[in-house]
């Protein structure tokens, strides 16, 4: 796993003393010039290009990172002076294409440019983007943005889902968007207060809502609905989500409850880059990591969080498990 905001170099500032009234509390890193920002913030999150960008001469710049970080979800407040950074191929090849980011703007306006799109990031606006795809990112005047990275299978949406919802406006004019805005800003604030399990489960539950947010816009907003079988797709893989802990599911099963053969829902499923069986297997997959990386649930045994997720047979499920990440469910636990 990538560590975010590591040790701070030599040359930047470091302190422990709280950002402004929207940061979250937690260590605060200072760069007092363009180079050391540079280095700074390709360290603290992937590899960017990054130059300056306003009127303001590059000696003059000033910016600062102030960050909390729980296990695989990273939360960091950015106020910097005006600058742009750039997201290459070559930066992409290098590593670091594991995570999306999502942009809370706190203050001042941006642009984001991703897969074709722009979004202008003004006061309350949220949008996400894929570190695994080539961006750039550029902010005109002093500005204060909340930044949230995670790996890419927390969210729970398929990279095809994902390449359609990048650079969008999630924010101020979306439906759940009005109701997550508020939340995120006030649980960053909230996060350096806790600790332990409880902080972890609150971050994970973050995530969770972002999730949540941006099934919604694939799923139900009249610009995802497409035509074809986009829509039947869509509904099949809510229900499948809705199945998970049913030892039970599987394609015949799902083929079953929406009146269509067996080759019909695997013709579904082909026609947007894998299976029927490799959905199920991957969703429940995913609630099996979640549980796994839950400190609440240490002491729960992994026979029963299989279970949980429709994998009775233990052997199998560490089969399968080992499959997907290398490693048994046992040690994935120990590891985050």
């Amino acid at each position: 796993m990538t560590t975010l905001l590591p040790a701070a170099p030599s040359r930047p500032t470091v302190a422990s003393a709280p950002g402004p009234e929207t940061a979250p509390a937690g260590p605060v890193v200072r760069a007092q010039s363009f180079p050391e920002w540079k280095r700074l913030i390709s360290q603290s999150f992937v590899p960017l290009e990054t130059s300056p960008a306003g009127t303001r001469p590059a000696a003059s710049f000033t910016g600062q990172l102030t960050s909390h970080q729980l296990r695989e979800l990273a939360i960091v407040q950015v106020d910097a002076m005006a600058h742009a950074v750039e997201r290459t191929p070559d930066l992409i090849a290098a590593g670091g294409s594991g995570f999306y980011k999502l942009n809370l703007q706190l203050s001042g306006s941006g642009v984001l440019r991703q897969s074709g799109r722009e979004t202008v990031l003004t006061t309350g606006e949220l949008t996400i983007y894929d570190t695994g795809q080539p961006y750039t990112l550029r902010f005109d005047e002093s500005f204060s943005t909340l930044v949230l990275m995670f790996p890419k299978h927390l969210v729970g949406l398929s990279a095809e889902q994902m390449s359609g919802l990048t650079a969008l406006p999630l924010g101020r004019e979306h439906r759940l968007g009005r109701a997550v805005v508020p939340f995120l800003t006030q649980t960053a604030r909230m996060l350096p207060e806790l600790d332990g399990p409880i902080a972890h489960r609150l971050a994970m539950n973050t995530v969770d809502l972002l999730a949540t947010l941006l099934a919604d816009e694939a799923y139900s907003s009249p610009a995802a609905e497409g035509g074809g079988q986009a829509p039947m797709l869509r509904r099949i893989q809510l229900f499948i989500d809705g199945q998970l802990s049913n030892p039970d599911l599987s394609p015949g099963y799902v083929a079953a409850a929406h009146y269509i053969s067996t080759r019909s829902l695997h013709k579904l499923f082909e026609d947007s880059g894998t299976t029927a069986a490799a959905w199920i297997r991957e969703r429940r997959l995913a609630g099996a990591r979640h549980d796994l990386a839950d400190p609440l649930l240490a002491d729960v045994p992994i026979s029963a969080i299989g279970a949980r997720w429709g994998l009775p047979d233990p052997a199998h499920f560490s089969r399968i498990f080992r499959t997907a990440h290398g490693c048994s469910p046992s040690a994935y636990r120990q590891r985050t």
